[in-house]
């Protein structure tokens, strides 16, 4: 490799794998000018048909069924994991052990403890991290942040954050590891409200106390065929299973800086899609986005006059951050997957500077503590401080 390369290691190969490997893949196309161009070295899979598609697909130069052959490969600077939440710890110790940069997607351990504790484990090393809050990489919502960053909207005063994916709707919806506690932990609370909590960070700021209520609506599942599939495959009929994590998170919360507002997720729910959103109200202005409308930000913003008297519809244009990246054009819209580029594209950003940046695990330990507020709540079924 040269000296202005990097070279990458993917763990875990489904459908993740794959989308963080074409992120890197196409890096050398949108960052063209980034000052570290990542080489994908390496790839780990316990399905080996998964391995040998991602090296026919991206290239890698070569494939494992022991993620350690990863962190052991001298050409490998960043482990990337895209492995079942159960894997993670056991994971990230090794990587920073051996003095590997860690990206990990959400949300990160399979409870708040894993998570903080593969938070120390990278301090111990001083390796830098990322996590895959992708969603605050949309153009538009860079551009809210900084609205607000301005004082635009005055002082926050209410906020209402969901994140309604209704892959699991169906009863047939195959029991993956994702309905399983003892291999991804938590069900909603980590799958789909650590978006919800960390966007919330990103665009408010730091929660004080929170109430919570969960609900699993659909108690058993059938069983997947391993190493196929995805999260939204339908099984038959046939062997079913217990469900053993939630599929429901509703919470009130009191940010630190005054603002009241809502959290909320559901991965059974019928009608929205992908319907990560969230309303932001100030004492001088409004934003509202959803991720259905990615490319769409609507503000509320009326001069002294109180014109105009409603909401704006801006679209992601090259005057956002990011879009002019992917197209010269306002309203020529941007994807998932470019969001998963743009989120590469800034760890290798931070690692070329030596510079943690964010979202890192210290963000992600920011989310667990509020997740571990959320489940206290729901055993005391009381407010609690986070």
């Amino acid at each position: 490799m040269g000296k202005n390369t990097i070279g990458i290691g993917i763990i875990g190969m489904g459908w993740m794998g794959m989308t963080h490997a074409r992120a890197y893949r196409q890096i050398k196309d949108r960052f063209y000018d980034n000052p570290l161009q990542p080489e994908l070295i390496i790839c780990a899979d316990d399905v080996v048909e998964r391995t040998i598609e991602a090296k026919t697909r991206f290239g890698f130069e070569r494939t494992t069924t022991d993620f350690r052959d990863v962190i052991a490969n001298e050409d490998v600077q960043v482990v990337n994991i895209a492995a079942p939440n159960s894997m993670h710890l056991e994971i990230v110790e090794a990587a920073a052990a051996a003095g590997k940069h860690i990206f990990c997607e959400k949300p990160v351990g399979r409870n708040p403890a894993e998570t903080k504790a593969i938070h120390a484990a990278a301090q111990r090393a001083d390796v830098l991290t990322c996590v895959g809050y992708n969603y605050r990489w949309a153009p538009v919502v860079q551009y809210a942040h900084q609205l607000i960053s301005e004082g635009k909207l005055g002082r926050l005063t209410h906020y209402r954050g969901r994140f309604f994916a209704g892959y699991a709707s169906h009863p047939q919806a195959v029991l993956s590891w994702r309905f399983q506690k003892e291999i991804a932990g938590l069900g909603t609370l980590g799958d789909l409200l650590s978006h919800v909590i960390d966007m919330a960070h990103f665009i408010v700021g730091g929660i004080d106390s929170i109430i919570s209520q969960q609900e699993t609506f659909i108690p058993k599942r059938p069983v997947a065929t391993a190493g196929t599939g995805t999260h939204f495959t339908l099984g038959a009929d046939g062997k079913t299973e217990p469900v053993t994590n939630e599929d429901y998170v509703g919470a009130l919360v009191q940010f630190e800086n005054g603002a009241r507002g809502t959290l909320e997720a559901c991965r059974v729910i019928n009608g929205p899609k992908c319907e990560m959103a969230f309303e932001v109200n100030g004492t001088d202005g409004a934003l509202r986005w959803n991720f259905e409308q990615m490319n769409e930000l609507e503000v509320y913003l009326p001069a002294e006059d109180g014109s105009p008297d409603g909401y704006t519809r801006i679209l992601s244009g090259p005057n956002h951050p990011f879009h002019s990246d992917f197209n010269p054009g306002p309203g020529v819209g941007l994807g998932y997957d470019d969001l998963k580029t743009i989120e590469a594209h800034q760890f290798l950003q931070a690692i070329h500077t030596g510079k943690q940046g964010n979202p890192s695990f210290q963000e992600a330990a920011a989310v667990a503590d509020v997740q571990a507020a959320i489940q206290t709540s729901w055993e005391e079924d009381r407010w609690i401080s986070v």
